[in-house]
This record gives C-alpha cells, structure tokens and sequence, in this order.
C-alpha cells in the first residue's frame, strides 16, 4: 500500500503549489490590485474612473453608498433607517443556519440588510433613492429588503419626491421561502400607491437583476436606466433555451437586447448617470423652465423670421 500513500502525498504537494499560485479571498480583498479584461488593474485607478475598467469599460459592482456618493456627491446625503423585521422566521438550516448567513453577511457589508435607503439632492430636486448590494447574499430579497423598499416609497410619498432605485440580485431568498415571495406583492403595492400620489419612479438596472425582484417593482419604472452590459432576467439562459428548444442570441438578456425589445429605455453609463436623472425629473416635475423659455425665444425668433420671409 505504500505506492497508494506516495500518489497520496504527491497529490497533496500538488494542491499546495496551486494554492501558493493563486491568492485566497482575504489576500485579494486586501490587495492593492484586481482583474479585469487585460489581467491586473490598480483598484485605485478604477475607483477614480467610478469602478468602470478603462480599458472594457466594464462597469464593476460597487456598494449602495459608493452609488450614492456618485449621484449626490461623497458623502452628501443621509442614509435613512428603515424597519427590520425578526430574523430567520422559519428557522432555517442547511449547510449552516440562515442566522449565521445574516451575521456574516453584515459583517462583510456593514449593513443590516441588502437594501439601503437614503435621501438627498440633485440639481436642486429632493430625492428619495434605494439601492440593493449583492454582496449581501447576493442582493436577495427577503422580509428584511421588502421592508426598506416599502420604508422608501413611504418616504417618498410623504415627503412629495421622486423615488429612484438601483436594483441587483438573484431574485427572492430561498431561506425565507413564502414570505420573500410575498415580498413581489408587497413593494408592487407599494409602487402603485407611488404611481397614485403622481410620483415619477426612476429605475436603474445593474448587474445582475434576476428572479422575483425582476418579476416584480424593478419592472415597474416609468422610466427603466441600466448600466452597460448588465444581466437582466427572470429565468436563466439554460432554463429558457430548455423551455423554448430554440437557440437563444449572443446578447440574449443583456441590456442592449432588452433596449432593443422595449424593455429598457436607456443605457447610461455610470458617469453619465446623474446629469440624465436630473435632466428626466426636471422634465417630469416640470421644473425646466429655464429650457421652456429657452424654448420659447427659439420659437418666436423662427416666427418672426417665417413672418417676414412670408412678407
């Protein structure tokens, strides 16, 4: 049996060598560098471009709080804090229990759930905004994030302002079953009490938004933004392919395809991102007035030079 224990410590000589090759996950995350298409980037160099490779122009996830630094400017805003409810109501537990899952979650994110809801200003318009992270068991939707959604629109409707919302994630969280499910009822609900006090709700798709929160408020914009190249679905690719028998395109579910299908209004990229929602809202609250009288004088300087060309 010797020859066995030789292949055996050879195997595992092996297994070192890989592993001394490639960092683990708190070597990367410490690291001053990261990947992108043309192998390392500096993270500071794609921080300053706001996490997007300037090489692809791959728009990297980034946090809520990174999002809303890019809209109101850092740290020009206030985080609002919203509801949570009780902690793994079904008691769940696989590989480890569900509370464990949250307590890691939090810990690596320093928020109590996926969802954060803030407020603030842009181009002089009060904002109420929400934006999800996926690194937060990726960006799930449970009884917690349902919650914050509804916690948003109440804030906007109290308050008159426009809700605008950056959604991502894999849909609603297996852990609590039912009542994540519950959750798409719950914020559409809670979306058409916004509609009804005559609000405009502003949706920016990221990578990735999958599943029931596709399925449900995130589809419910009445102007729909996304990022360059994000996924957006409710089914996956196989899943489709498997269900239809036929051969999908290369760009099927990505935000040009869906721009193409009516689904997504605009691809904005990031830096661009702020000037377009205040330009929209401007529009929508009918406070352009500085563009209408511009408007305005343009239109009587053409009548007065077709009055005379007629003459």
């Amino acid at each position: 049996m010797n020859w066995i224990n030789k292949i055996k410590k050879f195997g595992e000589s092996i297994k070192r060598n890989i592993n001394k090759k490639f960092p683990t996950k708190s070597e990367r995350e410490s690291s001053a560098w990261t990947s992108c298409c043309k192998g390392p980037i500096l993270k500071k160099e794609l921080e300053e471009n706001l996490f997007v490779c300037p090489h692809c122009n791959k728009h990297h996830r980034i946090s809520p709080k990174q999002r809303f630094d890019i809209i109101f400017g850092k740290e020009n805003y206030e985080i609002l804090k919203a509801p949570i409810p009780k902690d793994d109501p079904l008691k769940w537990v696989d590989t480890k229990s569900y509370k464990e899952r949250l307590r890691d979650a939090r810990n690596k994110t320093n928020q109590d759930c996926a969802v954060i809801i803030a407020k603030g200003s842009l181009d002089g318009i009060e904002l109420t905004v929400g934006a999800t992270n996926f690194d937060f068991i990726g960006g799930s939707s449970g009884a917690a994030e349902t919650e914050a959604i509804i916690y948003g629109v109440q804030h906007a409707i109290d308050n008159k302002t426009p809700f605008v919302f950056w959604p991502c994630g894999g849909g609603q969280r297996m852990f609590e079953s039912p009542i994540a499910l519950a959750g798409m009822t719950k914020t559409t609900l809670a979306i058409n009490e916004l509609k009804k006090n005559n609000l405009p709700y502003l949706v920016c798709f990221v990578d990735p938004t999958a599943g029931g929160i596709t399925a449900s408020f995130a589809m419910l914009g009445d102007i729909h933004f996304s990022e360059p190249g994000a996924l957006i679905a409710f089914a996956g690719r196989r899943v489709v392919q498997a269900t239809v028998k036929e051969e999908l395109p290369p760009d099927f579910q990505t935000a040009e395809f869906l721009l193409k299908h009516g689904f997504v209004d605009k691809i904005v990229e990031r830096k661009y991102l702020a000037k377009e929602i205040g330009l929209l809202l401007s529009i929508l609250l009918n406070k352009n007035s500085g563009v209408n009288s511009e408007n305005n004088e343009q239109s009587s300087e053409n009548s007065i030079t077709f009055t005379k060309a007629a003459s």
